[in-house]
């Protein structure tokens, strides 16, 4: 009993100082190194964060681009409308694929009614399909939008928030058909849309501005992805839910939802990378065009107690000469972040992408133990049995070092009487008691800590696909059999009411799961 006890403290502790380990000094060493790469990079116009409110460098009287959907008069409020109500506040262009389903609203051609046609939001497959993104004036207002701001003193008119975009071509948005918006200022500058989809979660927004005026006009095409409130839920230890993006000049941008009201405005400087608002399940992403500069912003505003979060990117001032055009292209991901649909668009080019899901730390176990246990479910079709295959499959591969660590725990059980003699002869000298055990240890060929590392090894293997099961969507709505319909989901039988013979559920810390 006594071993068994030690056994659990050591456990116990090493895991103690792993995680200490990584916050108090891992953690505030990669700080430090972001914080020194942002301070280098300011120097060189690469990067910079400012105070709410504040103006970028060199930006003068152009508004700060953390406000763009600000600036265009679009303030979150109260939800005063069903979502059917503000769905018919504004013409629309429908969207249609075998994973998505909404529409584009013509006034601001923005992208504010999306839900996942093969995602429910429940094990009933009768249950509503889950609503990624919602219209402003709803509940829960969640949207994208790509636009213009004027250059400082310009007079030229541009599409806002509030513009009606005219259908040019195409009427309903889907995989094989893509369409053209138009919107005429009347004073010859034109903006034509073409807004494409592909077969899973990417859109591709290409404007192209033409300048039939006699004077060159200049301003800057931006991007934003607005969210008020945030998912129920959302402060899991092992999962990062909020702002997301990866840029080659500081690497990853990650802030929790709890933590952009303290942390204030960020902004980075990059010419590549993408950034958004990522759920355990769903994300919304932009995905600036490579190779043309643009700041990116992470923002919360608080209005009348809402929550309002909103991630955006600015380019630098694009000229469109007299007589000229220019064109942006930009996408956008939105939808489930499904583990080989993010890997292509990885593969495809999108800097990183595949960090849209939380691997965690132990990414480069987490990662190919998802690559085993989906290739597992495909061959075996069912992820619980999947799972019990890879994890007989590792204790298999780590046998070796568990039945070490039980020999050398059973050689330390053999010597407990000794041990304890020589714990009675030496009561009064503790010294003298540690050197008489240690040579103990030698006569015997007993390593006091072989019982321990074997176990201390298999713990990042171990947790690595407790990750897996945890933030993979493949796990949502996953039947077993019986009565586990969802691998997601806490298991609602427990002693407590007596294995699902009683109609009650127990509190969540007494689940499994």
């Amino acid at each position: 009993m006594g071993d068994n006890r030690n056994f659990i403290i050591a456990i116990f502790l090493s895991v103690l100082v792993f995680v200490g380990w990584q916050y108090f000094f891992i953690n505030p060493q990669m700080e430090a190194e972001q914080a020194r790469q942002q301070a280098a990079a300011e120097g060189s116009g690469d990067t910079a964060q400012t105070a709410p409110g504040a103006t970028a460098p060199g930006d003068a009287r152009l508004p700060a681009v953390d406000g763009p959907a600000r600036l265009m008069g679009d303030v979150p409020s109260r939800a005063t409308l069903a979502r059917d109500e503000a769905l018919a506040q504004a013409p629309r262009l429908p969207i249609r694929s075998g994973e998505l389903e909404g529409s584009i609203s013509l006034r601001g051609a923005r992208f504010d009614d999306l839900k996942l046609r093969k995602y429910h939001m429940t094990v009933d497959p009768k249950s509503p399909e889950v609503a990624l993104f919602s219209p402003a004036r709803t509940e829960t207002p969640y949207f994208s939008e790509f636009g213009f701001i004027a250059a400082p003193g310009s007079t030229a008119a541009l599409p806002d928030s509030r513009s009606e975009w005219q259908i040019a071509e195409g009427d309903t948005l889907t995989p094989a058909t893509p369409v053209t918006l138009r919107w005429d200022n009347g004073q010859g500058l034109v903006f034509h849309r073409i807004v494409s989809l592909d077969e899973n979660f990417l859109f591709t927004v290409t404007d192209r501005i033409e300048n039939n005026s006699g004077t060159a006009v200049t301003l800057y095409p931006y991007g934003l992805v607005s969210r008020t409130g945030k998912p129920a839920g959302s402060s899991f230890f092992i999962l990062h839910e909020g702002f997301i993006g990866e840029f080659p000049s500081v690497g990853e941008k990650a802030i929790k939802y709890d933590d952009a009201a303290e942390d204030g405005p960020v902004k980075v400087t990059d010419s590549e990378g993408w950034l958004g608002i990522t759920d355990k399940y769903w994300a919304a992403a932009l995905v600036p065009q490579t190779g043309t500069p643009f700041t990116a912003n992470f923002s919360e505003h608080p209005d009348a107690a809402i929550e309002n979060y909103q991630a955006d990117f600015r380019y630098d001032a694009q000229e469109v000469p007299a007589g000229g055009s220019i064109e942006i292209e930009n996408r956008l991901f939105a939808g489930a972040k499904v583990g080989k649909v993010i890997d292509g668009y990885h593969e495809a080019g999108i800097y990183k992408f595949n960090l849209l899901i939380d691997w965690g730390w132990f990414w480069f176990l987490t990662q190919p133990m998802f690559s085993a246990l989906h290739f597992v479910a495909l061959q075996v079709g069912n992820f619980g049995i999947a799972i019990l295959i890879v994890t007989i499959a590792i204790k298999l591969v780590f046998y070796p070092l568990a039945n070490k660590s039980y020999v050398a725990m059973s050689k330390m059980k053999k010597l407990q009487p000794e041990m304890e003699k020589l714990r009675e002869r030496y009561a009064d000298d503790k010294m003298k008691q540690q050197q008489e055990i240690m040579e103990l240890y030698k006569k015997e060929q007993v390593n006091p800590l072989a019982g321990c590392l074997p176990v201390l090894i298999q713990i990042p293997v171990f947790f690595a696909l407790y990750k897996v099961l945890f933030v993979t969507i493949e796990m949502r709505h996953a039947p077993f059999f019986g009565w586990i319909n969802d691998l997601s989901a806490p298991d609602p039988t427990s002693i407590f009411n007596l294995f699902g013979l009683i109609p009650w559920d127990p509190p969540s810390m007494l689940l499994i799961g």
